[in-house]
């Protein structure tokens, strides 16, 4: 195995890797940063570029993008409350009040940070344990992901806000929305209201858009621009991160990075899950509980820790078995294909070296991602410099730019800016709307997976406590919900 890890090292020491690396890397920022541009978006649009180079750079390109688009997803949710990735609303819910603090630097620096350690983490898992990993999350079937996913929505109560109550009506409202559309079993169609538009379902970069993005610059246009301006003097800060600080981060990065590896290696999970979960975790375990969701460095260091931490543990069961967990890892498996590679238990006995190569290369990419990081991270933050009558109408156009961008459609510019006006509604009624994200981005895999579980099963319900990891996070589930229950008594 460390004659293949140095074979690989040097296979993939050369300029080219470093270059495509780097540009994949400043294209992943800037589709991740921008709202409605996501990071398939990217790697649709360049993957024709890589059919002309070899597979060590071609993956060092488009994991560059995938590895930055993850990143990039906090800069916008930080800057201006809105998530360029769906997985940022995790890092939007303390990245925001720290920057509203005065503290924009310091919220890049630990998205940055954290990022960088989680992705070096799972690429280091990714290195030296894939094929072990891959055993276990090949064990998952339709009773694991169903309870994993229900697991994932008792998060709702760690994100509700004051009023858990609220959290509970607006997770609902989620999975209502994530309804909409064709039946995936049955294939009939669901609250369509006959208009064809809704027959694939809404698309969640509208609903995301609409929630944070529209209704933020509903907010903003009522805020009082001069006293605003007062306030702005140094609404960047130094930037700078205290020892006792970096203290505090270690425990959540640490754990949240073990987290998005788990989460990351069972297919068709994904990032969302992987950062609130971790947070969940985060809010639970730290000696500061009141911070979170006013400006907690553990929250931002915890959410960006475990989206990171996905994307290398995404590729164990793509270079293992053959499956990809995830769309934008859809695009990484055709170009394995292309160059001749095909996934599956013999990749690594017939291209060891190659595989080891872009192992080796991942490593290296979240090093990169640091640095142009680093580089870039004074530049973002100015974002918080531009005044707001100015500021607003920009988040607007790119909002609806990156709408359009999706379907080419008016109706979804339309569903976004209904979903701006709900979501306005909502926070002045004191409701949070992370919630409703959140039931959506795990609604369709919630419900897939009960039905399957019951097809399966022929209707009985003891599938899920027939198997052993399936009653393994029922247990969890039972423990988590019996923590929810005492905390909300102890508030009350």
């Amino acid at each position: 195995m460390f004659e293949n890890i140095i074979s690989g090292f040097y296979e993939f020491f050369n300029f080219n890797s470093f270059l495509y690396m780097n540009i994949g890397l400043f294209l992943g920022v800037i589709f991740g940063a921008i709202p409605g541009l996501s990071v398939m978006l990217c790697l649709v649009l360049f993957l024709p570029f890589t059919y002309s180079i070899g597979p060590i750079e071609s993956f060092m390109f488009l994991l560059g993008i995938y590895c930055a688009g993850s990143y990039g997803g906090s800069i916008s949710a930080i800057l201006i409350r809105t998530p360029g990735t769906p997985h940022a609303a995790a890092t939007m819910i303390d990245g925001h009040p720290l920057a509203e603090k005065g503290e924009a630097k310091k919220a890049l620096k630990i998205a940055l940070e954290a990022s960088t350690f989680g992705g070096i983490f799972s690429a280091l898992i990714l290195l030296f344990t894939a094929p072990q990993v891959a055993k276990i999350a090949a064990k998952f079937g339709a009773p694991e992901y169903f309870i994993l996913c229900v697991f994932g929505l008792s998060v709702i109560a760690g994100v509700s806000g004051d009023s858990l109550l609220k959290g509970i009506l607006s997770g609902c409202l989620g999975l209502f929305i994530s309804t909409i559309g064709m039946d995936i079993i049955s294939g009939t169609f669901r609250f369509t209201l006959n208009n064809y538009n809704l027959y694939a379902g809404l698309p969640l970069v509208v609903v995301l858009i609409g929630l944070f993005a529209i209704s933020e610059t509903l907010l903003k246009a009522n805020m009082k621009i001069g006293i605003e301006k007062e306030t702005e003097k140094d609404h960047l800060g130094s930037g700078k991160i205290t020892k006792f600080e970096y203290e505090r981060m270690f425990p959540p990065t640490l754990k949240s990075s073990i987290i998005g590896v788990i989460i990351g290696a069972i297919p068709g999970t994904g990032a969302s899950m992987a950062s609130f979960l971790s947070y969940d975790r985060a809010k639970k375990s730290s000696k500061f509980p009141n911070e979170f969701g006013n400006g907690s460095i553990e929250g931002v260091a915890a959410a960006e820790a475990a989206n990171n931490a996905v994307t290398g543990a995404t590729l164990i069961p793509l270079l293992t078995l053959g499956i990809p967990g995830d769309g934008a890892v859809a695009i990484l498996l055709g170009t394995l294909m292309v160059n001749g590679l095909t996934p599956g238990p013999n990749l690594f006995k017939e291209h060891g070296v190659t595989l080891y190569a872009i192992m080796v290369g991942l490593i290296f990419i979240n090093l990169f991602m640091f640095f142009q990081g680093r580089f870039l991270t004074k530049y973002f933050a100015k974002v918080t410099e531009i005044p707001k009558e100015i500021l607003v109408p920009l988040i607007v156009i790119f909002c609806f730019a990156g709408i359009y961008s999706v379907n080419s459609s008016i109706f979804d510019l339309k569903c976004s800016i209904i979903f701006g006006v709900i979501a306005y509604i909502l926070i002045k009624l004191k409701f949070s709307t992370i919630p409703i994200l959140l039931g959506m981005v795990l609604g369709n895999l919630t419900e897939m997976n009960f039905r399957r579980s019951l097809i399966i099963s022929q209707g009985n319900l003891s599938i899920f406590i027939k198997r052993p990891i399936s009653l393994f996070f029922i247990l969890l589930l039972i423990l988590a919900i019996f923590f929810i229950i005492r905390s909300s008594k102890k508030a009350n």
